[in-house]
């Protein structure tokens, strides 16, 4: 079996051999973990295998693959960033920037509405094949169309691909740049990030495939109605997510190519209070924005074992007795992709950490992998979870 690769400080010797033991044992295939504290990279560790076909190759530094709907989270900050910058407020109504939004009882719809899964567009009404996933220009105009399915703000309802769609128009109405284009000159770029929407041809060698779990999600659910809508039109199949169509689309929601390195670079900026490496990025205003509350209950898609979901700006909040009660209290921003993928912006610890693999798992946010890894880093700071 590979030896897990990169730097790891000292204190933080369990995350690596943590890896280690799940590579050795084949419940990772290919992964990568960073963990980034106070402004500094305590760990950037990879191990495992990648490969199309079949093939083996060791995972590498540079090895990246799909998060999923972890996209979400780098999406959440191309808005952020255009908040601080001016060219829009979250509290705009949505047809400020895209009038023709405003029809069938959608002219109230604010994009925080979009960033916390309350807006009550969660997912399609016209029926779709999984391929219409990848004609935006298609299935935004449907969004535009459509009424949402509840009263916008009154509850959330993951969605779980809409939410890319939707920010990605208000993106081209405000700059007249594409989602995939934004991310590509106006983050990854200035942070030095490696991180793209889809995945460039020049990238496709060092590009693992994902490994679909051995049955597909969801598995005994009890399908209400919202949640068919969400989770079957169209019914996801994690081998699409290989796909060269896929791979060329621009999915906000769930098309992201990445490594934990990568994503750890974006996000820390929001851990480190806007500022990364004597640059300000965001003001601590705007990142306070994340933690303003928008939505504390029972999710119409997502099901949590009874336990409300806390929604904040563009990211799952935590709390005691929370869905999201494995990851410490305070200012902790977190979000994950089906498979396991899972970053958080701890804005109290200035920590930031990221997980991303390959072998994906019944999850859809963060699989029991994930939080040990995620365990044993607070394990260091004296936190126990």
């Amino acid at each position: 079996m590979p030896t897990v690769e990169g730097h790891c400080d000292e204190r933080f010797e369990e995350v690596k051999d943590l890896l280690q033991k799940y590579v050795n044992s084949s419940d990772e295939v290919g992964a990568s973990i960073a963990v980034n504290l106070d402004g500094k990279d305590v760990v950037d560790i990879w191990g495992g295998y990648y490969g199309q076909d079949g093939s083996k190759q060791a995972w590498g530094k540079d090895t990246i693959t799909n998060i999923f709907s972890t996209t979400k989270t780098v999406v959440a900050y191309v808005i952020l960033l255009l908040a601080d910058r001016g060219q829009l407020s979250v509290y705009d109504k949505i047809s400020k920037h895209w009038p023709e939004f405003a029809v069938n009882g959608k002219q109230d719809i604010e994009i925080r509405h979009v960033l916390s899964h309350t807006s009550g567009v969660a997912g399609f009404e016209t029926p779709l094949k999984v391929e219409d996933i990848c004609d935006s220009p298609k299935v935004t105009a449907l969004l535009a169309e459509q009424a949402p399915w509840w009263e916008p703000g009154t509850a959330s309802g993951y969605h779980s691909f809409t939410q890319g769609y939707l920010l990605a128009e208000i993106v081209r109405r405000v700059t007249g740049k594409s989602l995939k284009q934004f991310i590509a000159e106006d983050i990854a770029a200035p942070l030095g990030a490696d991180f793209q929407l889809g995945c460039l041809e020049k990238d496709e060698a060092r590009r693992s495939d994902v490994i679909p779990p051995p049955t597909p999600y969801p598995q005994n659910l009890e399908m209400t109605e919202i949640r068919k809508r969400v989770m079957m039109n169209p019914g996801m199949r994690a081998t699409f997510a290989n796909s060269e169509a896929f791979r060329n689309a621009e999915i906000g929601a769930g098309n992201g190519h990445s490594n934990a390195r990568g994503v750890t670079r974006i996000l820390s900026v929001i851990s480190l209070g806007g500022k990364v490496n004597g640059k300000q990025f965001l003001s601590p205003e705007t990142v306070e924005l994340i933690f303003q509350e928008q939505s504390k209950g029972l999710d119409h898609v997502i099901e949590t074992g009874g336990k409300p979901l806390r929604l904040g700006v563009g990211f799952g909040l935590t709390g005691k007795g929370t869905f999201i009660d494995w990851l410490p209290e305070g200012k902790v921003a977190t979000w994950g992709g089906y498979g396991g993928s899972v970053t958080v912006a701890d804005v109290d610890r200035r920590l930031t950490f990221t997980y991303v693999m390959n072998k994906m798992e019944n999850v859809g946010l963060g699989s029991g992998k994930a939080r040990e890894y995620i365990a044993a880093v607070y394990k260091v700071l004296g936190i126990e979870i």
